[in-house]
């Protein structure tokens, strides 16, 4: 089951204040990722907050469905192509995704760009890691 649990997601204000001050990102439209490795045990390999400007969507049925959608688009996707691959080095990853898009998309081009996401994301850890 690709389920979505609340340990999955990022809540934490000293882990939210550590991805946004230390944490490395990149853009890929219609995304904006920021990501940091913390030394935490957790069940999960991953936590993520997902964000959707209220000044670009200023009505909440417009960022609720951006954020489903996105909720969505990451919850079947994070088990084949996020947890398998991040390095098994004992610490959880921190993952921001702000929604930078100027217009709603619809669900099969933020599924891909998900996908896209994932594969840069693994790149980057990489890099920084080398």
């Amino acid at each position: 089951m690709n389920k979505f649990y609340k340990e999955e997601r990022l809540c934490s204000k000293k882990l939210l204040d550590l991805l946004f001050k230390k944490g490395s990102s990149f853009l890929l439209y219609p995304y904006r990722a920021t990501f940091v490795f913390e030394a935490h045990s957790s069940k999960f390999p991953a936590q993520v907050v997902i964000n959707v400007a209220k000044k670009r969507y200023k009505h909440a049925h417009d960022r609720n469905l951006i954020k489903r959608r996105t909720r969505e688009a990451y919850r079947l996707q994070k088990n084949t192509a996020l947890y398998e691959l991040l390095p098994n080095n004992h610490q959880l990853l921190l993952l921001g995704l702000q929604y930078v898009g100027k217009e709603i998309y619809p669900y099969t081009f933020l599924e891909k760009r998900m996908a896209q996401l994932f594969k840069k994301l693994l790149v980057q850890i990489s890099n920084e890691s080398n």
